[in-house]
């Protein structure tokens, strides 16, 4: 295939796999509705989300309901089908609520949680409510920000010594509410805890050879910088991969709200060893510690959060051969995803996209679809069908 030919071509596969991405989605609507399923299928199917002792099945708790609602939005903006439109608007009650109740909100996740699913709606559509409910989860994010250490502690009881001074590579992620807070409302505080954050991040989690811990821990009361550890990946020295991914596109997301350099050299890092230890069809093992003839598992999820990732970056790297390089690096991700990783010959799925691992140390969501893989799925084809798109983050 020549360069000429490559566009084309790969709008007509992306343009294919769209048609059968909806098909599923439409199904999932007449499933689901306005409640969640889990975090990952089971068997390739996504059921109920379990419930707890307080909450039935279904209800909105855990930190991945809102790719639910983002890829309504998605389908949304791909087609100008208002079907999709009222369903995603649909969540904004749930977690309005889910805020105002203070329901599972003892988390960093509130950024996934309240870009997707509200900050989308207010962008698109100009809700108020959506608006008040994701100001209302960034102040609740601004909870966890820990002085003098300059960190969002990523999860768990704030007053609890084992738990305190922890962050995450997929905080990364969660960052852009706070700098949207402040966009929206004039108050600078939002904005400048989250850039503490990321710099914090940038100076301690990126390894020399440019590999990233999946977790860090700070002393709450000195600030000082501890030690990093893993949580999902390999081992505390290795490079779980779809951190790596959250690596190269938060780095990236953080960059464009701040213009500071260093962000995005931090993200070129974290895409040059990703791209560097990539099997021949582009999908990474789990943990990039791994190789060919390894027999270990892929993480489709982090390809499809790398894909995005590198358009990203290649759209804000301004030179030419490197963001060349991201650009079909993220190109040849999602054509690997599209042929080999999509439910084909399984119609009982309701997955957008299956070969995911959640969590492999524990054995949860191994070789399975999982939400967040889907959604970067979906917002891989939007990037590439829709060159103007608008970023949700």
């Amino acid at each position: 295939m020549t360069a000429t030919e490559a566009r084309p071509t790969r709008d007509s596969e992306a343009r294919a796999a769209l048609t059968h991405a909806l098909a599923t989605i439409d199904a999932n609507i007449g499933t689901f509705g306005h409640l969640y399923p889990g975090d990952t299928t089971v068997n390739g199917v996504y059921r109920l989300r379990p419930g707890t002792d307080t909450l039935p099945d279904g209800s909105n708790q855990g930190w991945s309901t809102s790719f639910w609602p983002g890829m309504l939005w998605l389908a949304f903006e791909l087609t100008g089908d208002d079907t999709y439109r009222a369903a995603a608007q649909g969540h904004v009650t749930s977690f309005t609520n889910r805020v105002e109740q203070r329901i599972d909100v003892a988390t960093h996740d509130l950024g996934f949680l309240y870009s997707l699913a509200c900050v989308s709606a207010w962008r698109l559509t100009g809700d108020e409510a959506a608006r008040g409910a994701a100001l209302l989860a960034a102040d609740r994010l601004m909870d966890r920000f820990l002085e003098p250490a300059g960190i969002l502690q990523a999860w768990g009881d704030l007053d609890d010594p084992g738990q305190r001074g922890r962050t995450i590579i997929d905080s990364l992620m969660n960052t852009p509410l706070l700098f949207w807070a402040s966009q929206v409302s004039g108050d600078q505080r939002y904005a400048d805890a989250a850039a503490r954050h990321v710099a914090q991040l940038r100076d301690h989690m990126i390894r020399p050879d440019d590999t990233t811990f999946h977790r860090f821990t700070w002393d709450p009361v000195t600030g000082a910088p501890r030690y990093g550890t893993t949580e999902q990946g390999h081992a505390d020295d290795s490079c779980w991969a779809r951190g790596q991914a959250w690596g190269i596109y938060g780095f990236t997301l953080n960059y464009g709200y701040t213009g500071d350099e260093s962000f995005l050299t931090a993200a070129r890092r974290c895409a040059d060893y990703f791209l560097d230890h990539l099997p021949a069809d582009r999908v990474a093992y789990w943990d990039l510690v791994f190789h060919e003839g390894s027999g270990q598992q892929r993480d489709s999820s982090a390809a499809a959060i790398a894909a995005c990732g590198l358009s990203e970056l290649a759209r804000r790297t301004s030179a030419g051969e490197a963001a060349a390089r991201y650009a079909r690096a993220a190109d040849e991700i999602l054509d690997a995803l599209i042929a080999g990783y999509t439910p084909t010959g399984r119609p009982e799925s309701n997955a957008l996209l299956l070969h995911g691992v959640y969590d492999l140390p524990k054995q949860v969501g191994v070789d399975e679809g999982n939400l967040w893989g889907d959604y970067f799925y979906l917002e891989a084809i939007t990037r590439r069908l829709l060159p103007d798109w608008e970023m949700y983050w």
